[in-house]
């Protein structure tokens, strides 16, 4: 059996996961689980699947955890995590946690010769240079991605030559707001982004899919997964999510993978691969019922988002970083209705002015950094819209 870690248990992938894990319960263990806060639905978890070890990020909820019972043991704090995850016995990580949170639990992992299934994109975009230089160190471990568009241009790339490859395209729904107005987009309220057509996520994800944030931190996570250039990074906007991305080759031909928006597939196949699951419980693409697909380009007047991930990506050292944490601090102060939808990218261009640009920054720079963005825009975002 491949013994599992899932770090982000109680989110959507984690949900998705643990789904899959019960269907091919004969192939799955899993041996370690992590959340947040939502201690009774971990524990619920653990005791229905036997789980051995439980993690508990957030300390309030770790204290509360003490009223309810479970067989696992219970631990909290970031050291006691990177310590199971250096010493545990298990062969495939499922990095689904959110935020950039997730960067060392991913480092430990690697240093400890194991797969990692990585959802959490946050990671790459802060930490990439080190995530490279560290698979470098480790050969035994590798990345698999879990974000439906990279898992798709990895699945396209399986057996071709990078040598060959001329762009890859991410498609991109473009959200809820697609067709509104700039005007309009002035008085999106938190319920209004909370709604994607497509796909079900979790809150912040879901706000950064509204304000297409989620592809420009793809498009910096697509640089360090495929070690390719910025300019061979392209975004396509794709309202019905059937083509989940694609690679155009020098002869300028394309290689698309498809299918229903379902999370299900990229999950699985990180939990198999090299290998398939067969997933008859899921609805097949049926080619003849389809119809038309759209394409078109994202307006980065209405999405400056994307724009300055893009500006981020390209300046590249520490400037990623401020992106990421400018943008977890702007998203939360719109989830609590402190400032508008559009303030979004205004307080990230501001923290990409403010902040110096670090040459290769090592992993406590790295923090620092982080931190210091994020105490800046929670002190300073009134004064700055």
């Amino acid at each position: 059996m491949k013994k599992i870690v899932i770090l982000g248990a109680t989110g959507s992938i984690g949900d998705s996961t643990i789904a899959l894990i019960r269907k091919f319960s004969k192939q799955y263990q899993i041996v370690g689980a992590a959340t947040n806060t939502s201690v009774s639905k971990l524990f619920n978890i653990a005791d229905e699947l036997d789980i051995p070890y439980l993690h508990i990020m957030d300390d309030p909820a770790y204290k509360s955890s003490k009223k309810l019972s479970t067989k696992a043991k219970v631990e909290s704090s970031m050291t006691s995590l990177l310590e199971f995850l250096a010493n545990a016995d298990y062969d495939l990580l499922i990095a689904a946690m959110v935020g950039n949170i997730g960067l060392l639990p991913v480092l430990e992992a690697i240093k400890a010769n194991k797969t990692i299934a990585l959802a959490n994109k946050e990671t790459l975009v802060s930490g990439g240079h080190l995530v490279q230089e560290l698979l470098k160190k480790h050969p035994k471990s590798s990345i698999l991605p879990v974000d439906s568009e990279h898992s798709a241009i990895f699945q396209c790339l399986r057996g071709e030559s990078k040598k060959e490859v001329k762009n890859i395209w991410l498609t991109a729904s473009g959200g809820s707001f697609r067709n509104k107005s700039l005007e309009d987009m002035k008085s999106i309220s938190v319920k209004d982004a909370l709604t994607h057509p497509n796909w079900d996520m979790g809150a912040k994800i879901t706000i950064d899919s509204s304000s297409m944030m989620n592809k420009g931190l793809e498009v910096i996570e697509a640089r360090w997964l495929f070690d390719c250039k910025f300019d061979q990074i392209k975004v396509v906007v794709h309202p019905q999510s059937i083509i989940h991305s694609a690679v155009e080759f020098q002869d300028n031909s394309f290689i698309a993978q498809m299918g229903q928006p379902d999370m299900t597939v990229p999950i699985s196949f990180a939990l198999s691969y090299p290998n398939r699951n067969t997933l008859n419980h899921l609805k097949p693409l049926d080619l003849t019922t389809l119809g038309s697909l759209q394409f078109e380009a994202p307006d980065l007047t209405r999405f400056p988002c994307l724009k300055l991930a893009f500006l981020a990506g390209k300046t590249g050292h520490s400037a990623p970083t401020v992106l990421n944490a400018a943008n977890e601090v702007a998203v939360d102060l719109f989830l609590k209705q402190k400032i508008q939808f559009l303030d979004i990218p205004k307080l990230i261009k501001n923290s990409l002015s403010h902040f110096k640009v670090y040459k290769s920054p090592n992993l406590d720079k790295i923090l620092e950094i982080d931190n210091e963005t994020r105490i800046y825009i929670r002190n300073n975002y009134e004064d700055i819209l």
